[in-house]
C-alpha cells in the first residue's frame, strides 16, 4: 500500500475485505483522500467468488444478462459472477444460458470501442457492466455510451465499492459503499483541499494499482 494508513473494513466473509489507505492521491479525472486497493479481489480466486457472491444477489430473474463488460481488470470476478448467474439453482432468463464475458479497448482519447470480432458480444446483448469501484461515474458513464453506440442495453452497473446509487437512470450495486468509508471524498483536482493545504500527493494511482511520488 502506498501509506502505512492501511485500514482493513472487515465483513461476515472471511474473504470479503475491503483494504484503504488514507492519504492525499491523484486519479486522471480527480484527488482523493483513500486509495481502494483492489488487487486481492480482481487476482485471488476466493476474494473474487466471495464478491462475486455478494453481487449475484443483486440480479434476480427479472434481469437478462448476456453480458458482463468487465472494467478496470475486473476479468476474474466478471467470471465468477458469470458462474453464480448461471448455475442451476439460479433462476435465468437469458435465452443462451451462457454469458460472454469482455473487456473494451481505450482508445488515445479514453473512448471505449469493441474490434468486430467482438462486438458481437455487445451489439443486441444486455450487458452488466462490472467496475472495481464507482466514484465519479466518469468510467461507467463511458461503458453506457459504449454500449449504446454498439447497440447493446446496459442491463445494469455494479462494483466492489461505490460513492454513488446511480449514473444516469440505472442504479449501481456495490459490496462496499460510503457507509462503509464515512470520510471518503474527491474533488476535482483545482478544488482539491489538501493541495490548497500544501500537502504533496502521496502517489498517482488508476486501475492498474499505484505508483509513489
Amino acid at each position: 500500500m502506498p501509506t502505512e494508513n492501511t485500514i482493513k473494513i472487515l465483513t461476515k466473509s472471511k474473504n470479503l475485505v475491503l483494504r484503504v489507505s488514507k492519504g492525499h492521491f491523484a486519479t486522471s479525472h480527480s484527488h482523493i483522500n483513500y486509495y481502494i486497493d483492489v488487487t486481492m479481489q480482481k487476482t485471488r480466486l476466493s476474494e473474487a467468488q466471495a464478491v462475486a457472491q455478494e453481487l449475484v444477489s443483486y440480479y434476480n430473474s427479472s434481469t437478462i444478462i448476456d453480458t458482463i463488460l468487465c472494467l478496470d481488470g475486473m476479468q476474474v470476478v466478471g467470471t465468477c459472477l458469470a458462474d453464480q448467474l448461471t448455475k442451476g439453482d439460479f433462476v435465468s432468463i437469458n435465452a443462451h444460458q451462457t454469458i460472454y464475458i469482455v473487456t473494451p479497448e481505450h482508445t488515445s482519447g479514453s473512448q471505449l470501442i469493441f474490434r468486430d470480432n467482438i462486438a458481437h458480444a455487445i451489439t443486441g446483448k444486455n450487458v452488466l457492466i462490472l467496475a472495481a469501484s464507482v466514484t465519479t461515474g466518469y468510467t461507467a458513464n463511458a461503458a453506457m455510451e459504449a454500449i449504446n453506440y454498439y447497440g447493446g442495453r446496459v442491463a445494469g452497473i455494479c462494483s466492489i465499492f461505490s460513492t454513488v446509487n446511480s449514473c444516469g437512470n440505472i442504479p449501481v450495486h456495490s459490496v462496499f459503499k460510503t457507509d462503509d468509508l464515512k470520510d471518503y471524498a474527491s474533488y476535482p483536482s483545482h478544488e482539491c483541499p489538501q493541495c490548497r493545504e500544501g500537502k504533496r500527493i502521496d502517489a498517482l494511482v488508476n486501475s492498474h494499482g499505484y505508483s509513489k511520488l
